[in-house]
């Protein structure tokens, strides 16, 4: 009975003693799980915001649009928005990495990489005007020729080596098509802008290719006296070449010296063409979380517009027309509903009262006019908004 009431004894005193060790624990405990609910909670709350923008490399325009849009644009409460520029490779690149790439909401990409995947793929890429669409335009980007001093015009390449700068950036997308309607056959080569300036520099290649927003950062840090100038794209350089099909497709463009001082002599331009580069998104699902994001994002960027328009920020700016329709493309839903709440704030009125009275006449059996002709009346259309602002009647 002793020996009994012993070990009832010991187990008790045993549990005691265990309990009195595990109580200073309980505290502890309870503090790594709230530390652990608070953690959660602060990674929830940083995903929630974030919406990234795939660009091309540091040079490109579109990574210093993207650089601005973070600027004006990021606002770090737990119920704002976060705009993440990721650095990718740029083209056809970026609409892929928009279509397949985890984590990525967006992407600036140029208006035909559409077509040109369709083309490439026809069964893959079925149906990617559905998957991917358009936010707005951004910007034009120039076609820019660099070449050295003894390469006097474009057919004078024939046979030499040419940088088409990276694999499926939409520089090597662009003046591969470009090259094939001049029909050029060139020493194709692939390198960074970087190291394409330098091989241009010592010789080593006769010319590079860079399709971006002038002035692009690259091209400004030619100097006079590296033996390089920019080629001109026109009918008077190229005398033997229909260049109609080419202009029909690009917007035709001149480079100024206020855009590159050292390389285009003061009172002259440089003739070429550029494309329309857009601000694209996934197709998420409508009220989905990453739908609502891209959504909250687009009344954010559309609301501070007016922000860009600034010394600030990259010249470019001036060229963004919020409304600009992109034929073949499908616009994202809460970016075509902003517009047309907001109609009074794009301009598009006065635009469209401005093609009215300036509009050519549209050539036989076209309804309207053109796509290309309707960009360049809205390159007037801001060059006359400008004059408003700053003659002296406007002023009054």
């Amino acid at each position: 009975m002793r020996m009994s009431i012993s070990r009832t004894a010991a187990k008790i005193l045993s549990a005691i003693f265990v309990l009195c060790l595990a109580l200073p624990l309980l505290p502890a405990a309870a503090q790594v799980q709230k530390m652990s609910a608070r953690y959660e909670e602060k990674k929830r709350q940083t995903n929630d915001i974030a919406a990234s923008i795939v660009v091309s490399g540091l040079t490109c325009t579109c990574a210093r649009f993207a650089e601005d849009i973070r600027n004006v644009v990021n606002d770090l409460r737990p119920d704002g928005i976060r705009v993440l520029p990721v650095l990718g490779v740029g083209g056809l690149q970026n609409l892929n990495d928009v279509l397949f790439l985890k984590g990525i909401d967006m992407g600036v990409v140029d208006e035909d990489n559409l077509t040109l995947l369709k083309k490439r793929d026809p069964q893959l890429y079925a149906n990617v005007e559905q998957s991917v669409q358009y936010i707005t335009k951004l910007y034009n980007s120039e076609f820019h020729v660099l070449a050295r001093n003894d390469i006097k015009t474009f057919d004078d390449l024939r046979g030499k080596k040419v940088s088409f700068n990276l694999r499926d950036s939409q520089t090597e997308v662009t003046a591969d098509i470009l090259f094939g309607m001049l029909k050029l056959d060139v020493q194709r080569l692939n390198y960074d802008n970087d190291e394409a300036i330098k091989k241009l520099r010592n010789g080593e290649i006769s010319a590079m290719i860079i399709l971006s927003g002038a002035p692009q950062a690259a091209v400004v840090k030619v100097g006079k006296d590296d033996g390089i100038h920019l080629l001109s794209l026109d009918e008077r350089s190229l005398p033997n070449h229909d260049l109609h099909p080419m202009f029909a497709k690009y917007l035709p463009i001149e480079l100024t010296h206020q855009q590159y001082p050292a390389l285009i002599p003061e009172g002259t331009t440089v003739s070429t063409v550029g494309n329309r580069s857009l601000l694209v998104t996934y197709a998420w699902p409508e009220n989905s979380p990453r739908y609502n994001r891209i959504a909250k994002f687009v009344r954010e960027f559309f609301g501070k517009i007016d922000q860009f328009h600034d010394g600030s920020r990259h010249p470019k700016w001036e060229e963004i027309n919020l409304a600009a329709e992109m034929p073949g493309w499908t616009r994202f839903k809460p970016a075509a509903d902003w517009l047309a709440e907001h109609q009074s704030v794009t301009l598009k009125p006065a635009f469209d009262q401005f093609v009215q009275n300036h509009a050519p006449a549209p050539a036989s059996g076209q309804k309207g006019i053109s796509d290309k002709d309707r960009e360049a009346l809205f390159v007037k259309f801001q060059q006359f908004l400008q004059s408003q602002i700053t003659s002296p009647t406007a002023a009054r």
